[in-house]
């Protein structure tokens, strides 16, 4: 790829709505995903107490929901994202692409 291909995918506009979709998304997911992370670390540095008790009558205590729920989030996330770039963003890769391909 010739510094010339670089710099028209560069300036297409087409690239740069992608970059500033993707990078808004995947801020805003990693957002989501160290605002969860860090309260449920939060609670074990400055509460552990909360996370010390236990569900109904059982030995569960809510620690253990919240750690699977911190996982299964991340997961989730993840599929988000990959749908969206799946549809959205992929998309955009090809129009960026064809639009290169015409000009050469």
């Amino acid at each position: 790829m010739t510094i010339e291909t670089i710099n028209q995918i560069k300036n297409n506009p087409k690239y740069q709505e992608l970059v500033s979709k993707r990078n808004s998304f995947a801020w805003r997911l990693s957002a989501v995903m160290l605002v969860a992370y860090y309260s449920f670390i939060m609670l074990i540095a400055f509460a552990p107490q909360i996370l010390g008790m236990k569900l109904g009558g059982t030995v569960i205590t809510l620690g253990i929901p919240l750690g699977i729920f911190i996982i299964l989030l991340s997961f989730v996330l993840t599929g988000i994202y990959v749908r969206r770039a799946n549809l959205e963003f992929d998309k955009l890769t090809k129009e960026v692409l064809d639009s290169i391909k015409k000009v050469a």
